[in-house]
């Protein structure tokens, strides 16, 4: 048996398979699209992995083996299923004199999901493809595919296999493993996918952007908000299907149908989908308390927000990136209470 089985020294079967979970849970969350069907598809292949363990004879590694493992479990998922989408995947851009208030079902969207829960390397080159490709825009562009082509797309691409080792995971030759590719590329030329600069800690320029952020939209100070904003900035808002694009129109809806977030206060998390990310809580509730309202993942471009993604499953989303259930007023509200 290969050195990377549960044989190797005193290593367990349990130790041996939880190695690989996080990276496991970021591939499958590439090809499910959702954090919580990530989290369900690897459980699924530890599962099997344990019952299917007296049949593994080492002719593969066992990443390999649990790789084929949980492909084949999210191809299962993915049978028959719609594709993961942004608002902006569904409908055209939306307008403030006429928003929709259409709801769809959280199945329907591509949902984030924290960096470690994900990503695994030492690499900092390595780390910075991961992280790119867990952007919302590349997981969204990822959910044009075809099941099977996402997979190879993702294993040659992202993971750099070899087009042989994808062949023998899928079952199938090394032409169509290059075919499916070629498909692959070409699709994703097609949907064009935003660049998106990628949340660096030690990034002094973004840090400073994200304090200004987080100052203009705590004070509810709309010019200075509109100063960070692209021109082309687009507001998401799952499970609405309206979007807007624009500063302008966002300052519209802020003053209009949202005005119930002024007063909000941010708490940063853990980067989301390699980018920057905010529990935001509205002073909705009782004395002055502040209730979750939604997880904000925003998107930055050329020293400039690009995209406002604003999850409202908090009761979800709010548990995973580990945000509280409230916040308690400050000092300085209490005292005014």
């Amino acid at each position: 048996m290969d050195a990377d089985g549960p044989a190797a020294g005193t290593a367990t079967l349990e130790q041996a398979l939880e190695k690989h979970r996080v990276e496991l849970t970021g591939y499958c969350y590439r090809m499910l699209g959702s954090p919580f069907e990530a989290e369900d598809a690897v459980q699924d292949t530890m599962v099997r992995a344990w019952r299917g363990y007296d049949k593994f004879e080492g002719r593969a590694s066992m990443r390999s083996w649990l790789y084929r493992i949980a492909t084949n479990v999210c191809l299962d998922m993915l049978g028959g299923k719609e594709r993961k989408v942004r608002p902006m995947d569904l409908t055209s851009v939306g307008s403030t004199a006429a928003p929709s208030t259409v709801q769809h079902p959280e199945t329907t969207w591509l949902a984030p999901t924290p960096d470690h829960k994900v990503l695994v390397g030492d690499d900092p080159a390595d780390v910075a493809i991961a992280r790119d490709s867990v952007r919302l825009a590349f997981v969204a562009a990822l959910h044009h595919l075809p099941a099977r082509q996402r997979a190879v797309l993702i294993l040659r691409e992202v993971l750099c296999w070899q087009a042989s080792e994808v062949a023998e995971l899928l079952d199938t030759s090394v032409a169509s493993v290059n075919s499916a590719l070629q498909r692959a590329r070409a699709t994703l030329a097609s949907v064009d996918v935003a660049s998106t600069d990628l949340d660096e800690p030690s990034d002094e320029e973004q840090r400073a952007l994200l304090a200004k952020y987080v100052a203009a939209f705590e004070s509810y100070d709309l010019d200075a908000l509109a100063n960070l904003l692209s021109e082309d900035v687009v507001l998401q808002m799952p499970p609405w299907e309206l979007w807007l694009r624009g500063a302008d129109e966002i300052a519209t809806w802020m003053l209009g149908i949202g005005v119930g977030c002024r007063g909000s206060r941010l708490v940063p998390v853990v980067a989301a989908n390699g980018t920057p990310a905010f529990g935001q809580y509205r002073p909705s509730g009782p004395n002055g308390e502040h209730e979750p309202w939604a997880l904000q993942v925003i998107e930055i471009s050329d020293g400039r927000i690009v995209g406002m993604n604003a999850f409202l499953d908090t009761e979800k989303l709010f548990p995973l990136f580990g945000l509280p259930e409230r916040l308690e007023p400050v000092a300085e509200e209490a005292a005014a209470g």
